[in-house]
């Protein structure tokens, strides 16, 4: 039976403490995956909690709850994160106490939910015809508007014909870096596989890569099994899929003693596209936050 009981996973909010640890422990700089592994090690959580997927997937629901956790705490001033994605522990990081977490996590939100409330106002009056008020249980719904288009991009990787998977593979991988970028096998639900040649300045090494259209969490066995066909391919692997790893699949990748193997999820696979704007379009927004002070207006009455 597919396993899909969240009571299983920590709420969001228990993980605040453990991510920034993780974070810590890490040298104070961490990827999503690095940290999501971390976590996971540090609370010991089951395969069978790893395995609960977030609504219908591709996400998990331990990565979904951990991406709110790494979003409230950079709301909280304990962590940034670079255009790249890496993760970095503030001064203010490392000074917190744990029982310091949950009061500014309350402040936070509030705050938050302050400034939501304001801006729905502002909307509502410039748009009086506009009708119906929908609200969030938190974490607020508004964090997350700009990981939206990752399910909206996902969903259409999906529907793609297998012919034009083969394309957006092969176009994906020589705007990576690849000189070249050929697939030899593919599936009839569109996965491929192929051979590459990766250029890094002077130097160029063969890929064996594997691209996989999934919606749910690759175990470590199809892991093992790519390592398998990659012997005698290529000396290095890339496996791609629009899903997740377990992370027993992430361990395996790293296993002592074997190539080792990349891993490339749906959410990384997100963001290559979006670096490489193949299919993605990026526009930079001015936001402004504007406050009316009551007191200024006061001010000026006569006395």
């Amino acid at each position: 039976m597919l396993v899909r009981m969240s009571a299983l996973v920590p709420r969001y909010v228990d993980l605040l403490w453990p991510a920034l640890q993780a974070a810590i422990a890490l040298g104070g700089s961490a990827s999503n995956d690095e940290l999501d592994s971390a976590v996971i090690a540090r609370e010991e959580l089951s395969s069978q909690a790893q395995a609960v997927l977030h609504g219908d997937g591709p996400t998990t629901e331990i990565e979904y709850r951990l991406a709110w956790a790494r979003t409230y705490l950079k709301g909280m001033g304990l962590l940034t994160n670079s255009r790249r994605g890496v993760w970095s522990v503030t001064a203010k990081g490392r000074e917190v106490t744990e029982e310091q977490i949950r009061p500014l996590h309350a402040e936070f939100s509030a705050e938050t939910r302050k400034r939501n409330a304001a801006r729905k106002n502002a909307e509502a009056a410039a748009r009086p015809e506009s009708a119906g008020d929908s609200s969030h249980d938190e974490p607020d719904a508004t964090l997350a508007d700009n990981d939206n288009w990752k399910d909206q991009l996902l969903e259409t990787v999906l529907a793609m014909s297998p012919d034009a998977f083969e394309r957006l593979t092969q176009r994906l991988l020589r705007e990576a870096g690849f000189s070249s970028a050929s697939v030899t096998a593919r599936t009839g639900s569109g996965d491929v596989e192929g051979l590459g040649l990766y250029q890094l300045a002077l130097l160029s090494f063969p890929v064996y890569f594997q691209c996989r259209r999934n919606s749910g969490s690759v175990e470590a066995r199809t892991v093992r099994d790519f390592r398998g066909a990659m012997s005698g391919r290529g000396e290095k692997g890339l496996l791609i899929t629009t899903g997740t790893f377990t992370g027993d699949a992430r361990a395996e990748s790293r296993r002592d003693g074997a190539p080792p193997i990349d891993l490339i999820d749906g959410d990384r696979l997100c963001e290559l596209l979006k670096e490489h704007a193949l299919g993605v379009r990026t526009t930079t927004r001015v936001v402004e936050d504007v406050e009316v002070r009551p007191d200024y207006f006061r001010s000026l009455e006569p006395r």
